[in-house]
């Protein structure tokens, strides 16, 4: 007979979406001696007022959790008499960290930080996880380049991807994507398929979804290596083997100053320094320094990320408005990207599209006032989609310059000219990505592909 109610310590997940149902699954799920009372949401719109259904959560809670905005946490420690807060989501500063801490401290309960010891979950096949410093870095194209290098040695892999469940919880608990046909039936939203369809172009299956015990178990039995692809700079939700951390020189010192990418770059077997072609060399030198003398045994590689515009497409003196990765411009805190470097190295004038936002893209603006000259792909519903396509129709650009990891033509209605820029990882340094997995994983090149 499971315990009363009365005898259970009293918990509250703070989360967004993601890290909060991961820590929720492997530590409190089948804990006899917790209650978890409710989840706090932060970070993505429509998350709170829904529920983490009792599918998810277990015989211990067979009514569900209920998911709360993170504004009522003063309130729910009251009313659910909340005995311990436990931090669960990333990419915010340690600043902001402490001062969610001192909210909870100061109606009593402890305030926890779970680390990789209690939540990364261990595999039976060999694990390469990329992760960042902060969203933004360049996870993406460093991703895309070990799959390459893992593809080359022969390597039969899936591509684990880090959680973002906002549709139906219950029938996201698994996802398996191996065509773009996958992506369409899963109604996937923009996010998603900014990180989804780059990998399945390339021939790799992708997996997500909410329990990711569950998805090992699925992963490992068709893969003999497994490809952690992070999100925002959370940390690896499966033990690595090779941990590789991307560190942005755009934005020195933000590797020592956010949560939990500093754990990221201190627990790095290898370091990629991103966009050292748009950097300060002085910044670059700056942020070796700091590699060494936080993590002395990382290997590091420098790279670029040049970016390429759909068909030589001539913008000088075109009026353009750049649609660039929403969580990169968002919590993120990045005032550009790709496709404002690109528009502005061809001379294009840069459309400010603030003035022709409506609906839920206008609050965006609201409250990320630190954008202007861009456009966020913001694309969580149905609803949010037509209201990012009228921002763009309604505006006096004469071409949109598509700066995401997906096609946007296909999944909105544009009315005007689109092309797309795109970015690679390129290295300028030895040793290499390749020859860095190499030592840190040998058994991947020098062992036999399994047939």
């Amino acid at each position: 007979m499971s315990p009363s109610s009365a005898s259970r310590r009293r918990v509250l997940i703070m989360g967004a979406a993601g890290r909060d149902f991961h820590n929720f699954n492997v530590a409190y799920r089948d804990d006899e001696g917790a209650e978890v009372v409710a989840f706090t949401a932060a970070q993505i719109p429509g998350i709170e007022g829904r529920l983490y259904p009792s599918e998810l959560a277990g015989p211990l809670y067979p009514d569900g959790i209920r998911i709360h905005s993170e504004d009522d946490l003063e309130a729910l420690i009251a009313s659910q008499k909340v005995e311990e807060v436990v931090f669960s989501y990333s990419d915010v500063s340690h600043e902001a960290v402490m001062h969610q801490a001192s909210r909870v401290l100061a109606g009593g309960p402890n305030f926890t930080l779970l680390g990789p010891g209690s939540t990364a979950l261990r595999a039976r096949v060999p694990v390469v996880a990329v992760c960042a410093v902060r969203t933004g870095s360049g996870k993406s194209q460093t991703t895309r380049a070990v799959a390459r290098i893992l593809r080359g040695w022969g390597r039969r892999m899936a591509i684990v991807r880090h959680p973002m469940p906002y549709g139906d919880l219950a029938l996201q608990a698994v996802q398996r994507f191996e065509s773009f046909d996958d992506l369409a039936a899963a109604d996937c939203t923009i996010e998603e398929r900014e990180e989804y369809e780059p990998h399945l172009a390339t021939g790799s299956v992708v997996y997500a979804g909410i329990d990711y015990g569950a998805i090992l178990e699925r992963a490992q039995q068709e893969a003999e290596v497994i490809l952690w692809d992070g999100g925002n700079n959370d940390l690896p939700f499966y033990v690595p083997d090779a941990h590789i951390t991307v560190a942005d020189p755009l934005r020195v010192g933000h590797e020592t100053r956010y949560h939990p990418g500093e754990a990221n770059l201190r627990s790095a077997h290898i370091v990629v320094i991103n966009k050292v072609d748009s950097a300060d060399p002085a910044s670059v030198e700056e942020l070796e320094r700091t590699i060494h003398a936080l993590n002395p045994n990382a290997g590091i590689v420098k790279a670029h990320s040049p970016i390429t515009i759909e068909d030589g497409v001539e913008l000088e003196g075109k009026r353009v408005l750049v649609v660039e990765d929403g969580p990169t411009l968002t919590h993120g805190g990045m005032g550009y990207g790709a496709g404002v470097v690109a528009a502005r190295r061809a001379g294009a004038q840069l459309v400010d599209p603030r003035q022709w936002a409506v609906g839920s893209i206008k609050e965006v603006y609201e409250r990320y006032p630190h954008m202007e000259q861009l456009l966020p792909a913001m694309g969580y519903s149905e609803a949010q989609r037509e209201e990012l396509a009228a921002t763009i129709n309604s505006s006096d650009a004469e071409v949109v310059l598509i700066a995401t990891p997906i096609d946007l033509r296909k999944v909105i209605d544009l009315e005007v000219p689109a092309y797309r820029a795109g970015y690679e990882l390129e290295e300028v340094s030895e040793p290499g990505l390749a020859e860095l997995l190499e030592r840190a994983l040998p058994v991947l090149k020098s062992s036999p592909p399994n047939t």
